[in-house]
């Protein structure tokens, strides 16, 4: 891997550069959240992967069109993150289990005040979950089901039962985005990630809370009808973002986009 943005004297370019594989302390200090939030504020992250034709995804999944340094950048933005944020369709195709306690993050995250791994936040309106599953039953931390004030009280009953920690975020039965974000701020989960959908990530695009972009570029080609990387609701103007940095390795390129009043 190697780093092409920022420039510094440090930076390595042309058929000379070393090819090896970053710690995971490297990785840590790339993806660093900002050193100093302000009280009462939270910074959202998101991470997907995307084809040279803008496919989100291939046959359902994200993994086929990954590699070994992107599933290690997906270790290490959940080894920073207080809370990840998945839609349920996600945590259903993905086949989403707990964030697990990892040693090479302990005392990064024991500095930072941090939990020995984030909580999982499933954004869900129906509450069309198994909550027999390990993310369910076997979290080191209570998973989170967020959902709408008119949820069916059936589900919701079923969740806490499960041992998930409900949060309302929504009058009705959907979802405010906005709302997500300030409920999992006000209990104290601040460095948040969305892993999406696309339909997750694309209403926090339109509600204008996404502080950060950390795409993927995959260097394959699949045509077809999958998703974007972001669906739904558009913006009416669209909203700039600056490139923070650019690794790459074999052909991958690892972006961090950020917002330009962040």
């Amino acid at each position: 891997m190697r780093s092409l943005f920022p420039v510094t004297d440090l930076t390595t370019t042309g058929a000379a550069a070393p090819d090896r594989e970053w710690s995971l302390d490297e990785l840590a200090e790339a993806y660093a959240y900002p050193a100093a939030l302000p009280a009462g504020t939270s910074w959202l992250r998101a991470n997907m992967v995307s084809t040279l034709d803008g496919a989100a995804q291939h046959d359902g999944r994200s993994q086929p069109i990954s590699c070994a340094a992107d599933m290690r950048i997906f270790g290490t933005l959940r080894g920073l993150a207080d809370v990840v944020i998945a839609g349920a369709e996600t945590v259903r195709q993905e086949g989403y289990r707990p964030a697990r306690a990892r040693e090479a993050f302990a005392a990064r995250r024991a500095a930072a005040g941090q939990g020995a791994a984030p909580a999982v936040a499933v954004v869900t309106g129906s509450l069309d979950l198994d909550f027999s599953l390990p993310l369910f039953t076997e979290p080191l931390v209570p998973t989170l089901v967020v959902t709408g004030a008119g949820a069916p009280a059936a589900r919701v009953e079923a969740a806490r039962k499960a041992g998930a920690e409900v949060v309302i975020a929504g009058d009705g039965a959907r979802v405010d985005p906005a709302r997500v974000v300030r409920e999992l701020t006000a209990r104290g989960l601040r460095r948040q990630l969305t892993e999406g959908g696309p339909r997750l990530l694309g209403q926090f695009v339109a509600a204008g809370v996404l502080d950060e972009l950390c795409l993927t570029l995959s260097p394959m080609l699949t045509a077809g009808d999958a998703q974007r990387i972001a669906g739904g609701p558009g913006v009416a103007v669209p909203e700039r973002f600056f490139l923070a940095s650019l690794l790459e390795e074999a052909g991958f390129l690892f972006s961090r986009y950020r917002r330009t009043d962040s």
